[in-house]
């Protein structure tokens, strides 16, 4: 068992060293290149740093393969990394670096006016001159005296109160997460990843490390192909992707893909998702449009690492019916608790926890977070036994497979009833012409409101007479809003927050 993801680095540099590790556009670096390039970064940064390991250093950049250089440089040194989109507004890049508080700042040659914001903390331009000589000794110095459970990354994630929240995960977590894709997926040097997610968002660590221990091949996708289909099976063609892992919302975008139903990228046959709920009609598209791929669910919050729990898919699906989150990964045990910290019996709705190696160390600098959700487990008072609450209400099916119903915050009680808005949301993207949709709440008025991105010539009257057979009376919203296109987030997800505060400001 290894204790330090840098050895999946390694080893496929030293078998693998001419194999393209990672690429976009415009560069492409083999493994040895990657290996090399990042010690570089990493001699320079022990330089700075005075040796000094297990420290925070933010990375300002965008999706390139240098970010990954950079990542690397900073595990070689023996710290963590953090990733900061330099697209993100200057207000929370400012919030996140005045939460972290890093040792160092690590940017390219064409960032230096972000970087000149910071006056007081030191930086490191990884394509400068300075940074040319590689200390192998220091490096394998440090490397050796790493343990599993010091930080890989922080990754910021938004708060509800709007201040970001940093989620630190440690080496073990992603060896642990790696090892059992490793095990269930047959991933080798001939995979090829097609990245959607930004280096900030989790879905991204899946895309990473299984390239680095497999000597496989991270193709980084630009941001501009999610918005033309064409463009996107274009490109996934020409560099042979036959394998992604995007959040729902960028799979959505094929289904305006309108050409023959024939198998357009020969090469994919690894299909995988997360981070949204999938509707069952975006996967029968797509199971139409890619036939012999297999497609796989995956479910989880950043604070496990990605990804909790997994199903493949096996069987047919009516439009009106949830697609499961299965069953929980190897070394993850899954408790559905319900409002008395009782395991739940079949159809209870309860709220998902999870224990396991997987769990984050929780929120950085954040003791009071980090404690409400990060929990000694309800049903062992005999030692210490941390479980995280993941704020998700789920049920088990006949089959003992988890169905996912919708967050605990998007649970309301309306009419005397109580509603789950992510109930109405599956009935109405069920509609035929339904693309996208968002259910939101106001407490202040009492109604419920539905937010529709349609692709047929569908009506706000249409759409009501649909859900007329679908839910009962009491969960109709009292209005429905036809839009063009949902607000969506920089990874790619619908922009919830965003909705919801439009609409209460209504």
């Amino acid at each position: 068992m290894i204790h330090n993801v840098i050895k999946y680095l390694e080893y496929s540099a030293k078998h693998r060293p001419n194999h393209i590790a990672i690429c976009n556009e415009n560069m492409k670096l083999t493994f040895k290149e990657l290996e090399i390039e990042a010690k570089k970064i990493a001699t320079r940064i022990i330089e700075m740093n005075r040796g000094m390991t297990n420290k925070p250093i933010a990375v300002l950049t965008d999706k390139s393969p240098t970010s990954v250089v950079a990542f690397m440089a900073i595990v070689f040194s023996g710290n963590y990394y953090v990733p900061i989109d330099i697209s993100l507004p200057m207000d929370r890049i400012l919030k996140i670096v005045e939460v972290l508080e890093p040792s160092m700042l690590i940017s390219n040659s064409k960032y230096t006016k972000l970087l000149d914001k910071f006056q007081d903390i030191p930086k490191l331009i990884s394509d400068s001159q300075f940074v040319s000589k590689i200390d192998e000794y220091k490096i394998q110095s440090i490397v050796k005296g790493n343990i599993d459970t010091n930080p890989l990354y922080v990754l910021f994630t938004s708060g509800s109160t709007g201040n970001p929240k940093g989620v630190v995960v440690s080496h073990r977590a992603v060896i642990d997460y790696i090892e059992w894709l490793s095990e269930t997926f047959n991933f080798d040097e001939n995979t090829i990843f097609g990245n959607q997610a930004p280096f900030y968002f989790d879905n991204s660590i899946l895309d990473i490390y299984l390239t680095l221990k497999h000597g496989s091949t991270l193709v980084l996708i630009p941001e501009r192909c999610f918005a033309f289909p064409q463009e996107l099976i274009s490109f996934m063609y020409e560099y042979k992707v036959n394998t992604i892992f995007w959040v729902p919302s960028a799979l959505n975008v094929l289904l305006r893909y309108k050409l023959d139903e024939n198998q357009v990228l020969p090469e994919l046959d690894k299909v995988m998702f997360c981070g949204e709920v999938m509707p069952v009609k975006v996967l029968n598209y797509l199971k139409r449009l890619f036939p012999n791929a297999t497609y796989v669910n995956m479910y989880g919050p950043t604070e496990i690492t990605d990804v909790c729990s997994y199903y493949i898919v096996d069987r047919e699906f009516e439009e009106n019916e949830s697609l499961p989150i299965g069953v929980p990964c190897n070394n993850t045990e899954i408790l559905v608790l319900n409002e008395h910290n009782q395991l739940v019996e079949e159809e209870e709705i309860g709220e998902l926890c999870v224990r396991g190696s997987s769990l984050a160390h929780g929120y950085y600098g954040d003791w009071e977070k980090t404690e409400a959700v990060f929990v000694q487990n309800p049903l062992n008072d005999k030692y210490p036994e941390k479980i995280y609450k993941t704020g998700d209400l789920v049920k088990y099916n006949s089959l003992g497979e988890i169905i996912y119903i919708g967050r605990k915050d998007f649970q309301i009680k309306h009419l005397g009833h109580r509603i789950e808005l992510g109930e109405i949301e599956g009935a109405c993207i069920s509609i035929k012409g339904v693309k996208e949709c968002c259910c939101v709440y106001s407490h202040r008025n009492k109604q419920i409101r539905l937010i529709c991105s349609v692709e047929d010539y569908l009506s706000e009257k249409e759409i009501y007479k649909s859900l007329m057979k679908k839910i009962p009376k009491y969960m109709l919203p009292g209005k429905i809003r036809i839009v063009d296109q949902l607000p969506k987030t920089p990874n790619g997800k619908i922009h919830r927050k965003r909705i919801n505060q439009e609409f209460q400001s209504i």
